[in-house]
């Protein structure tokens, strides 16, 4: 079992980071055209603009461009940008390799579908650039290798937006679970339960709405015809552009269910699940899913549904560290410890729900902004972290869409070969990998 802290060697720079935000954001609050980071996005709509929002928050951050294969999302977005800082960005683009070219951008935000963040994060970072990028870092095992590479290879400054990493209360969660007061941890408990997204519904294909650059917007997926459901937010429940709930929400949780136990690489991976609720809906990943990695001496377990909220503890998201003196439960409200009670005895005291401060975006970009200040690759969620962590959830896929368990040494399955054809995507003419 791989100790977590010498493969990412970044575990002592998370709350450091958190550290620097209010004296970053002071030291700035004037600062000199030369200080200014002038910021590019691509991809308009949803976590994309949310990132673009709290980076305006910082008043040495101006947005110079905006990208989006959708006219009316751009112009949109170019309006909120004007009531934001009171005026448009100079630049509007549909297509993101001009945006790239522009040789004012210092940063790129990455805010598109899944399947795109690979071509254009490893575009920004030749081009120079120093890279936000949404999670999941990539659609693939191979695309986020790839990404690693360009980020290291051409020493870009990279933050994989995992806010959670920033977030206070999260951290403090793992420094209690490494305390080891909760005695020997036999299980994590992994899930997020979204009664909020409903079944999305069989639709027919229609005319590519005006003003929407469609193949641009397929890219390197497979050429079909236009279709509502693949577009914009609901693009996640198909295999073609993302990995359903698994790389959504997974990348956030998981990533706190290894960083908590300090491992990294499971032994085995095995997953069940389907269409359990909407059979005959028009999604192609589960709405349901129960995914079991193997670790030496506890697992790691992910359960996820969609359409009913009645995750584990009365939640409806989080981690639940199961120890034999007590569980700690962690989500984006707070943590809190349950004691184990046997024969009428509670093995450890309990601990009240310690409440988040729901600045983890907020201080996600400040590190972020921080880092590209020094020069210093290791961002609270640095490309090597968001690679691991996505590359993991996408083990949880492959695993239920091959229906076998397999066994996993870092690189590859070494007990099926078909499994290992997930790895590596296959690109649309004339869209290739990157070659790094």
């Amino acid at each position: 079992m791989t100790n977590r802290r010498n493969f990412l060697k970044t575990s002592g720079t998370a709350t450091a980071g958190i550290g620097l935000a209010s004296s970053f954001s002071g030291t700035m609050a004037s600062c000199a055209p030369s200080d200014k980071v002038k910021v590019g996005l691509v991809g308009c709509n949803g976590m994309g603009f949310s990132d673009l929002s709290a980076s305006l928050a910082n008043p040495q951050v101006e947005c110079i461009a905006l990208c989006d294969i959708d006219e009316s999302v751009l112009n949109k977005r170019a309006a909120d940008v004007e009531k934001i800082r009171g005026k448009k960005p100079a630049f509007l683009y549909k297509d993101w390799r001009k945006l790239i070219e522009n040789k004012d951008i210092d940063v790129v935000i990455v805010g598109t579908p899944d399947h795109w963040h690979c071509l254009i994060m490893t575009a920004a970072c030749e081009a120079g650039k120093d890279v936000y990028c949404e999670k999941p870092l990539g659609n693939s095992i191979e695309e986020c290798n790839l990404m690693v590479k360009a980020a290291q290879k051409y020493k870009r400054v990279v933050q994989v937006g995992q806010w959670q990493r920033s977030d206070p209360h999260w951290l403090k969660a793992v420094d209690f679970i490494r305390s080891g007061k909760l005695g020997k941890i036999r299980l994590v408990r992994v899930f997020s339960y979204q009664g909020w997204c409903p079944s999305i519904p069989v639709l027919a294909d229609e005319p590519v709405p005006a003003g929407v650059d469609y193949d641009m917007w397929l890219g390197p997926a497979t050429k079909r015809p236009f279709n509502r459901n693949r577009f914009h937010f609901t693009f996640r429940w198909f295999w073609d552009y993302a990995g359903g709930l698994m790389t959504d929400w997974g990348v956030h949780l998981l990533d706190y269910a290894l960083y908590g136990m300090d491992v990294t690489t499971p032994k085995s991976i095995m997953a069940m699940g389907g269409k359990y609720g909407y059979p005959t809906d028009a999604c192609e990943t589960p709405d349901s899913l129960q995914t079991i990695y193997e670790f030496d001496g506890f697992n790691i377990m992910w359960d996820h549904a969609i359409g009913i909220n009645d995750g584990a503890y009365g939640r409806n998201h989080g981690l639940g560290f199961v120890g034999e003196n007590g569980t700690l439960v962690v989500d984006r409200s707070g943590w809190e410890v349950i004691p184990e009670v046997v024969n009428r005895e509670k093995r450890m005291e309990a601990v009240a729900l310690q409440k988040g401060t729901d600045e983890g975006l907020k201080n996600h970009v400040h590190n972020f902004l921080e880092c590209i200040k020094s020069r210093n690759p290791n961002t609270n969620a640095s490309v090597e972290i968001g690679a691991h962590i996505a590359k993991f959830s996408h083990l949880g896929n492959i695993a239920y869409r091959s229906g076998k368990k397999l066994v996993w040494d870092g690189t590859k399955f070494i007990n099926d070969e078909e499994a290992n054809k997930y790895l590596i995507p296959s690109y649309r003419a004339p869209w290739k990998l990157p070659v790094i």
